[in-house]
């Protein structure tokens, strides 16, 4: 190709940002090109909530026209803001490596509170122009005053900073790609697998016209087809929703292991609580549409759950279950109590790590009142061990979940983390020690004992649908006098919960993630 190559792009400081990443990538590619800035919709009119705006792309479509009258030969678009179809003559021709899709939650520190989920204090105002954002914040945490913000990056954190609110939620990519210094906030970072992003976020969409070959044929070069396979199956489910930017919808695919992972959230309004669902293929071939058809009108449900947990009415799996009309029975069938009543201050002195495997390990330790030293640092193997740790005002250092649910390769990732460092690791009286085992030999470990479990006797048969079961030893309750009815489905919380289940020659499911949010997927999977 001998012409320059004209690309359009908004003029916001990361359009910019964007658009001079794609001339970069084509220089290397041999290719010249510049930009053209062109205004859009969304950047004119900024006194009306993104869904009160007409039609859909309103941060694309004039960018489209340039493609169409020929002033421009590119048109760069973050591809989350593109409708799911390209109007006749138009194509992607590329798409960019994906940014890191986290979302973040930017908090004034003064407003900070950890005991909360998500660290904003009691009925904080949180800014957002997103109906997905809005409807996921507030199905964990109701208490929040959601407000609209709008505005490019920069003048959103700006915003903040006038503390105009107490919060402001925005996503990873563009604060990655602009290099903004965020440390006069307190920043949550929100992983997709627990507050699932936009279709196709974190990604770049390089659209041309359709009949210049040429063109498309050098864009090759720059193109991630892995990337474009994985977004193809959440745009197909937006389009399928026939969503657009305002639609309280989330999806998130990515290739683990060479199996793809989904993750979906859908609101019917930015009010309403969102239903989620976890699904795990081999193949895209007919994915997106396996995702919508659970979130069909007309599918079915079962009609009553058993967990072996005490489960109050405000938790998330209660509400995500009476949504359907799912009753929920929760009950316990173990008893735990503490070892000791006192701790040793001499133990903490010297620990680097203390590592936490359950919930009841954090709150009986906890209650020892211990005096942990300013260095050391804080692991658990989950999100919902985080969220018991947090009621005691303290965020983990380490979270086993960003490695996966297997909890063998959890303990690999965290054994390398302490490799030669002391690890005290506070737990139940005889518990199975996954974690100790796969510690190096340099490391020193100290095992601290602080409850023991005793199990019920004659454990009452439920006669529910779906059956959660959330430690081995619930499970060693519940079928010491108890058999599984026909039809019944067992959901299990943790390999060493489904170990119990295979060797019974039983098939369970297992969520991705081991707390109120998996489970509620889980079973809404069924």
């Amino acid at each position: 190709m001998n012409r320059k190559v004209i690309i359009g792009t908004r003029g916001s400081d990361l359009a910019l940002w964007q658009a001079n990443y794609v001339k970069d990538q084509l220089a290397a590619a041999g290719l010249d090109a510049e930009l053209k800035i062109i205004k859009t919709q969304g950047d004119s009119i900024l006194n009306l909530r993104l869904d009160k705006l007409e039609g859909k792309g309103f941060f694309t479509k004039e960018l489209e026209e340039g493609l169409l009258n020929g002033s421009i030969d590119i048109a760069v678009h973050s591809h989350k803001d593109l409708p799911t179809q390209n109007p006749p003559g138009l194509k992607i021709a590329a798409v960019s490596d994906r940014e890191d899709p986290h979302e973040l939650l930017l908090i004034l520190k003064d407003c900070v509170d950890v005991k909360q989920k998500l660290s904003v204090k009691f009925g904080g105002m949180v800014g957002t122009s997103s109906n997905r954002r809005k409807a996921q914040l507030l199905a964990v945490r109701p208490d929040l005053e959601i407000e609209d913000l709008r505005g490019n990056v920069p003048t959103r954190i700006q915003k903040l900073r006038d503390e105009d609110y107490d919060a402001i939620m925005i996503a990873k990519a563009g604060v990655e790609r602009l290099g903004i210094d965020l440390s006069e906030f307190y920043v949550e970072e929100l992983e997709p697998m627990e507050f699932i992003p936009a279709p196709a976020q974190g990604v770049l969409a390089i659209q041309i016209r359709e009949a210049d070959t040429e063109l498309f044929d050098k864009l090759q070069a720059i193109h991630n087809a892995d990337v474009a396979e994985q977004i193809a199956v959440e745009r197909s489910v937006l389009n399928m929703f026939n969503g657009g930017c305002h639609m309280p919808l989330g999806c998130y695919c990515r290739k683990e292991n060479n199996k793809f992972q989904v993750w979906t959230s859908k609101a019917e309004t930015d009010e309403s609580f969102p239903d989620r669902h976890f699904i795990e293929c081999e193949t895209t071939e007919g994915l997106a549409e396996k995702i919508v058809a659970k979130f069909s009108e007309d599918r079915s449900y079962p009609k009553s759950v058993f967990i072996t947990r005490d489960i109050p009415e405000s938790s998330y799996l209660s509400k995500a279950l009476k949504k359907h009309k799912i009753e929920i029975e929760g009950r316990s069938l173990i008893r735990t109590f503490p070892i000791i009543n006192k701790l040793d201050s001499f133990i903490l002195r010297h620990v680097d790590w203390i590592f936490f495997s359950s919930k009841n390990a954090i709150e009986y330790f906890f209650k020892l009142e211990p005096e942990i030293g300013k260095k050391t640092r804080l692991g658990v193997i989950g999100r919902a061990s985080e969220e018991m740790l947090r009621r005691f005002g303290r965020v983990p250092d380490f979270n086993g979940e960003e490695e996966g649910i297997d909890t063998a390769d959890i303990a690999t990732e965290f054994a390398e983390i302490a490799r030669g460092r002391t690890v005290l690791f506070p737990g139940a009286k005889e518990s199975l020690r996954t974690v100790q085992k796969a510690l190096s030999e340099d490391t020193k470990l100290i095992d601290l004992p602080v409850y023991e479990t005793v199990i019920e006797e004659h454990v009452e048969q439920s006669f529910a649908d779906v059956l959660i079961f959330t430690s081995p030893s619930n499970v060693e309750a519940y079928f010491a006098e108890n058999l599984l009815e026909p039809g019944q489905k067992v959901i299990c919380i943790g390999r060493s919960t489904g170990k119990m289940f295979d060797d019974m020659g039983v098939k369970y499911t297992l969520p991705y993630s081991p707390d109120e949010i998996g489970l509620a997927e889980a079973v809404f999977a069924l």
